[in-house]
C-alpha cells in the first residue's frame, strides 16, 4: 500500500467499526423492547431466549455483512417456526431485509424479499388466530414490502446524492482547468506581447544612440511603460479568481482591462516598434460586452506579436466590424509569401481558438496566396452567448 493510501484505509476501516456500536445499542433495545414476560424462559429451559438472542444480536454487523446477516436471522427464524416458539423478536427480520434493499445488489434484495414473505406466509399459517389467516398473512406481507420499500428509496436516495456530489465535484474540476486555460491564454498574450515589443524598442535604441540620443532615451522610456504596464496586466489576470482585501485593494490601482477602445493605442505600440498597422473600427463598441472586448483585444494583440516577430518589415491592416450580434475581426499582413516562421499550431493560435471557442465563434489562420498572413475570427454576442461569456 502506498504511503498516501493509508489515511484513505484508515478512514474507511474506521468509518466501518464506527457503525457497530449504533448497531449494538438498536439489537439491544429491539431484544429488550420484544422481551416480555412471556419471553422470560423459566430454570432449566433456556431455548426461547437463546432463540431471542440468535434473532436479534446478528443486527451488530448488518451494515458490514448485511446478506449473511439477513441469512443467519432467516435461519434462526426457521429453527423458531419449526420448534413452534412464537417471539415478537422476528421484527429483526424487517431489519435485516431493510439493509439488504440498502446496500446489496438488486438480485440479492429480490431473493431475500422473497424469503421473507415465504416466512411471513408459513407464520401466518401457523401462528394466526383461527379464521384470520388471511389478514395476518396481508399485515405481515404489508410489512414485509414496507421495509423493502424504504430500504430502495433509501438506496436510491444515496445514489442520488453521491450523483450531486461526484457532479459538484466535477464541475469545480472543470472550472479549476477553464481557470488554469484562461490564465495560461493570457499569460501567453501578455508575456510574449510585451516582451516582443520591449525587444523591438531596445534594438531600436541600440541602432540609434549614437546618432539620436534622444530617439533612443524615448525608446528606454517606452521600454519601461510597456514593462510597467505588462506587470499591471498579469497582477489583473492572477488575481481575477481571487477575493482577498488585498487583491482588492491591489485591483483597485490597476488600469481597467482593455477593450476595443484600446485598440488605438495598441497599434500605435506596433506603428512605434516598426510594424506600420492601419486600424478600422466599425460599429458600436458600447454595444459589446467587457468580455467580448477583452477577447476582440487579445486577438488583435496576438495577430499583431506574430506579424511583428514572424514578418518584419511587414505592414499590417486591423478590421473590427461590430454588429448587436456579432463581431468580427481580420488581421492582415503582407509579410513574405508562404507560410510564417514558427510552429502555425503552437500557443498562440491554440489561445486564439479557445477564446473564440467560448463564444461559438470561428477561427481561421493561415498564409494568403499573394504573401503575408490572415487571421479572420468571428464571435458570436448575441443575447445567449453575452451571458456566457460574462459568466
Amino acid at each position: 500500500m502506498k504511503r498516501g493510501d493509508r489515511p484513505v484505509a484508515c478512514l474507511a476501516a474506521l468509518t466501518r467499526w464506527s457503525s457497530i456500536p449504533a448497531d449494538a445499542l438498536l439489537a439491544a433495545v429491539i431484544f429488550l423492547a420484544t422481551l416480555g414476560p412471556g419471553q422470560v424462559p423459566a430454570r432449566g429451559e433456556p431455548g426461547p431466549l437463546l432463540l431471542q438472542a440468535a434473532l436479534v444480536v446478528p443486527l451488530v454487523w448488518r451494515r458490514r455483512a448485511p446478506l449473511t446477516v439477513f441469512c443467519a436471522i432467516a435461519a434462526a427464524a426457521a429453527v423458531q417456526w419449526v420448534a413452534d416458539v412464537q417471539l415478537p423478536a422476528d421484527a429483526a427480520l424487517l431489519v435485516a431485509l431493510y439493509t439488504v434493499a440498502t446496500r446489496c445488489a438488486w438480485r440479492q434484495t429480490l431473493v431475500a424479499g422473497l424469503t421473507l414473505e415465504a416466512g411471513a406466509l408459513l407464520a401466518a399459517a401457523r401462528w394466526a388466530p383461527p379464521g384470520q389467516s388471511p389478514f395476518t398473512a396481508a399485515a405481515l406481507t404489508a410489512m414485509t414490502a414496507a421495509a423493502l420499500t424504504t430500504g430502495l428509496w433509501t438506496r436510491a436516495r444515496r445514489a442520488y446524492v453521491t450523483s450531486l456530489e461526484h457532479d459538484r465535484e466535477q464541475r469545480a474540476r472543470l472550472a479549476v482547468a477553464e481557470e488554469r486555460a484562461r490564465m495560461t491564454r493570457d499569460m501567453h498574450d501578455i508575456v510574449t506581447h510585451n516582451l516582443s515589443v520591449m525587444v523591438a524598442l531596445a534594438d531600436s535604441a541600440a541602432y540609434v544612440r549614437h546618432r539620436a540620443p534622444e530617439r533612443a532615451a524615448a525608446a528606454m522610456e517606452q521600454i519601461a511603460a510597456t514593462g510597467r504596464q505588462a506587470l499591471d496586466d498579469m497582477r489583473r489576470s492572477l488575481g481575477a479568481g481571487e477575493d482577498g482585501e488585498s487583491c482588492r485593494q491591489a485591483g483597485a490601482r490597476l488600469r481597467p482591462a482593455p477593450g476595443i477602445a484600446q485598440l488605438g493605442p495598441l497599434t500605435d505600440r506596433m506603428r512605434a516598434v516598426g510594424l506600420p498597422t492601419r486600424l478600422e473600427v466599425t460599429g458600436d463598441p458600447e454595444a459589446v460586452p467587457a468580455v467580448a472586448q477583452l477577447t476582440v483585444y487579445r486577438l488583435v494583440q496576438e495577430a499583431l506579436t506574430n506579424a511583428l516577430r514572424h514578418a518584419p518589415g511587414a505592414t499590417a491592416e486591423v478590421r473590427v466590424r461590430l454588429t448587436p450580434r456579432c463581431a468580427a475581426v481580420e488581421v492582415i499582413d503582407d509579410g513574405r509569401p508562404g507560410p510564417a516562421p514558427g510552429d502555425a499550431h503552437g500557443r498562440g493560435l491554440v489561445g486564439m481558438r479557445e477564446r473564440v471557442a467560448a463564444y461559438g465563434g470561428s477561427l481561421h489562420a493561415g498564409p494568403l496566396s499573394g504573401g503575408g498572413w490572415r487571421v479572420a475570427a468571428s464571435l458570436d454576442i448575441g443575447d445567449d452567448m453575452m451571458e456566457k461569456g460574462t459568466a
